[in-house]
């Protein structure tokens, strides 16, 4: 999506692919939405009000997931980028799109046929909130246990079948091919990620712990590694939003009837703003 000659908006190091967020002044980060179309545009239209000048903006993941609209909130997240690009000055990799929990599962669906035990992995991701992203996109999952029950050929036609269906849909399957598993800043004072860390293991080891949560990181009694803020936006605990010294967490549950939430930082990790639809 990037466009020829702009600054590069994400970095390789040691296969973890991750966004590196150049040139900001503030970043916005944007907590889980779970397919709450209305409150993104919400937020949205707050967000824009506010967006300045030198601003970046990071969405922390689980765009998908729970939710019943899933396909419009993946236009509106396409149209908002559309509109920010429009802004002097703003580059594709000025904004970023991480990885959720949500959107790892999609992905792991997709490629169900390689699975060992597809039915087993099957019901453990329709337990934790795929059936919603599924149904978006024209499956169900009693038309996945046949094609399963039939075997690897007929599942993997099936899981062909729903990627040309969200293929159909502009923009959506180049958005997911843009995911990135984390971001930091040019500055190395601040790191985004989409459900926690464990602050005993370096950011190259944290595998699944970003998608499925490790401590709470808005209880981070010191910087994690060169990092003076660690945001995240997905807490599975559903403690609330919650901005700590060294960390923070912008799940306040939206997808579970609480408000989307965004916040803004200073370059250097201090907040400037919040807003919530």
């Amino acid at each position: 999506m990037a466009a020829s000659g702009a600054r590069p908006g994400a970095s390789t190091d040691g296969g973890e692919v991750f966004a590196t967020i150049r040139c900001a002044v503030r970043v916005w980060a944007v907590a889980a939405i779970h397919g709450e179309a209305d409150r993104l545009r919400r937020l949205h239209d707050l967000l824009n009000a506010r967006f300045a000048h030198g601003d970046r903006l990071v969405y922390l993941g689980n765009a998908l997931g729970h939710g019943a609209e899933i396909g419009a909130t993946v236009d509106e997240l396409l149209g908002f980028r559309r509109h920010l690009l429009c802004r002097p000055g703003m580059e594709p990799g000025d904004i970023v799109y991480l990885r959720g929990a949500q959107e790892e599962m999609w992905h792991k669906l997709l490629q169900l046929q390689f699975a060992p035990n597809p039915a087993e992995v099957l019901d453990w991701m329709l337990a934790h909130g795929v059936g919603a992203t599924l149904t978006a996109y024209g499956g169900n999952a009693e038309e996945c246990r046949a094609r399963i029950r039939e075997g690897a050929l007929a599942l993997t036609r099936w899981t062909s079948a729903l990627r040309q269906a969200m293929q159909a849909q502009p923009g959506h399957d180049a958005l997911m091919a843009e995911l990135r598993r984390y971001a930091v800043t040019a500055n190395g004072q601040m790191l985004f990620v989409h459900a926690g860390i464990d602050p005993s293991r370096p950011l190259s080891e944290q595998r699944d712990t970003l998608w499925w949560g490790g401590d709470d990181v808005a209880a981070l009694e010191a910087p994690f590694g060169s990092f003076q803020l660690v945001v995240a936006g997905y807490d599975r605990n559903s403690r609330g939003a919650q901005i700590g010294p060294y960390g923070a967490n912008l799940d306040a549950g939206c997808g579970s009837g609480g408000a989307l939430v965004a916040a803004c930082f200073t370059a250097d990790g201090v907040l400037a703003d919040q807003i919530e639809a």
